[in-house]
């Protein structure tokens, strides 16, 4: 309920291991970087990093596995699905330690979800407008 969890698809780099990769992907979609920044040291980071908290292989799929990864709350902008989606698969798809990557499975707490402010009415308003 404090979380979004999310199941990737991985296919990391020959002699990368699973939990190597696992860990790579959450720290990478969440608070990680691959350079220092001066604002790291203002605030603890370990209250907002995304953290792989299962790894299981794929049926049938020997070089594939899927990453289960947890992310607080606290990391997302209240209301904001452009900033959910951009700091859950902004930049992680590019990195080098994985030859693939695929988001399987997102799951959004209803915390998370009563913070969208949604559209002042239903779908047959919508409709009616667009006379359909």
């Amino acid at each position: 309920d404090t979380d979004i969890l999310a199941a990737f698809r991985v296919t990391p780099q020959p002699g990368v291991p699973p939990e190597e990769a696992g860990a790579a992907v959450a720290a990478e979609s969440s608070t990680g970087t691959w350079t220092t920044v001066w604002t790291d040291g203002l605030t603890s980071l370990d209250r907002y990093k995304g953290r792989c908290y299962h790894i299981e292989p794929v049926p049938g799929e020997e070089t594939q596995f899927i990453a289960y990864v947890a992310y607080p709350l606290d990391l997302f902008e209240e209301g904001s699905v452009t900033n959910m989606f951009t700091s859950i698969v902004g930049n992680v798809f590019g990195f080098k330690a994985l030859r693939a990557l695929r988001l399987e499975d997102l799951r959004i707490p209803v915390a998370y979800v009563k913070t969208f402010q949604g559209p002042p009415h239903g779908i047959q308003v919508e409709r009616d407008k667009l006379n359909k």
